[in-house]
């Protein structure tokens, strides 16, 4: 059967045909299009990625390096050299903390003109002179912190420059060496001290020489004397009495060379019942004419309820001695009225307290640090040793020796001395 439609189809399937194939191609253009774009974007994006790895890892490396310098012990410090008041824009926290200022108070801040009142003038103008012509600074100085607490501080400067060799930052780094420091003034001072030790050996050989010497015309002089004194028996009182201050004082000199000989033998010391306030006076009378020609006035004050101790009779009046002597040397020193007291009491029922006190300068706060040690001095002429003896000498007696300002003026030495029999003599 003849189709009368297919005459009037054919024109309107033919204008589809054209317009489907117009839209495959659009559609195939498009396709290829937003593949390229697609594959362009993959690209993009693989690079996005890459780019953002690196940005971590970069990152993460200026994180380490910045938790690795604030986590360094040493002060480590950036300066901008491009603008001319040379300020901070970085400090890591031991810098700090050992400087003792905030992040807002070095940050921006004139590095210079920051470091002026804790740094010695001088070092500053070298740091600040090395500075200018490019070079590296280091040097070890003297600084102080914000609270006014000095430190020593090892100092390392480097100027940083960029590709055309213009120094465009400083970078420092400061490290706190007080510790090394008193090491080696510790080191310097046992050098000195073994250097004076040796001294005082070879000292020590001659004063046993000597002693031995001196010995002999003293025990000549005791027997001069004793026999005058027999000679002259029932009179001539007053000659008598100056015979018996001969034989006395002989007896005396006598007993400190034997002293002096046990101390370079190392003899065992002698313990005997003793009464503390004799032992006092016995001192005072040997020390009379020295106290009057040094111009002091001498107050006593002994408790004359004291029971007996157990001591060393020479040794303890060494230390009594030392003592004095001291604290005339003290007052010598200071104007005014010099007061020299001697006192003893009892602190409590096992302990007699003996204290010399002076009207001199007192102690200073170094003084006192190393007062008992051996070989410090504060005399031109002084050895260091008579308190560091005397307090080996009292601490053999199981006590202690110490001293302490007074609240006026001058000092007071003090030592205790324990009521009883000591045991295993």
């Amino acid at each position: 059967m003849k189709n009368y439609f297919t005459p009037l189809l054919n024109p309107w399937f033919q204008e589809k045909d054209e317009t489907f194939y117009g839209l495959n191609k659009i559609t195939y253009s498009f396709r290829k299009e937003c593949r390229e774009k697609t594959d362009e974007l993959n690209i993009n994006i693989k690079q996005l990625k890459r780019e953002a790895q690196k940005h971590h890892k970069a990152e993460e490396q200026v994180h380490i390096r910045t938790k690795a310098m604030d986590a360094t012990t040493d002060g480590i410090f950036i300066i901008d050299a491009t603008k001319p008041n040379f300020p901070f824009i970085y400090a890591n926290q031991s810098c700090y903390k050992m400087t003792g200022y905030t992040k807002k108070e070095i940050l921006g801040k004139n590095y210079f003109l920051h470091s002026k009142p804790y740094v010695n003038p001088q070092n500053l103008e070298d740091i600040k002179h090395t500075l200018i012509q490019g070079k590296p600074f280091i040097g070890d100085m003297i600084q102080y912190r914000k609270n006014g607490e000095k430190y020593w501080n090892l100092l390392r400067v480097t100027p940083v420059r960029d590709g055309n060799g213009t120094v465009t930052h400083y970078v420092g780094v400061k490290t706190d060496i007080t510790f090394m420091k008193q090491k080696d003034l510790e080191i310097e001072d046992l050098h000195e001290e073994n250097l004076h030790l040796t001294r005082v050996a070879e000292l020590s050989e001659i004063v046993s020489s000597l002693a031995h010497e001196i010995s002999q015309p003293l025990t000549a002089i005791h027997s001069y004397a004793q026999a005058a004194k027999r000679m002259l028996e029932g009179r001539e009182p007053k000659t008598q009495e100056i015979l018996q201050y001969i034989i006395n004082d002989d007896q005396r000199a006598a007993d400190v060379i034997r002293h002096l000989r046990s101390l370079l033998k190392k003899v065992k010391q002698v313990f005997e019942p003793l009464d503390i306030n004799v032992l006092l006076n016995e001192t005072i009378k040997f020390m009379a004419d020295n106290i009057t020609a040094r111009k002091a006035v001498l107050n006593i004050e002994l408790d004359k309820d004291l029971p007996t101790i157990i001591g060393d009779r020479v040794q303890l009046q060494q230390v009594l001695l030392n003592l004095i002597n001291n604290s005339l040397d003290a007052m010598e020193s200071c104007a005014g009225l010099r007061e020299l007291l001697i006192r003893t009491s009892q602190k409590d029922i096992n302990t007699i307290m003996v204290e010399v006190k002076d009207s001199g300068c007192g102690i200073s706060a170094q003084s006192k640090e190393k007062l008992f040690t051996h070989f410090y001095t504060t005399k031109s002429k002084g050895l260091g040793m008579g308190l560091a003896i005397s307090r080996s000498i009292i601490k053999a007696h199981g006590v202690w020796l110490d001293a302490k300002n007074n609240p006026d003026r001058g000092a007071t030495f003090y030592f205790t001395i324990p009521v009883g029999v000591k045991e295993n003599l």
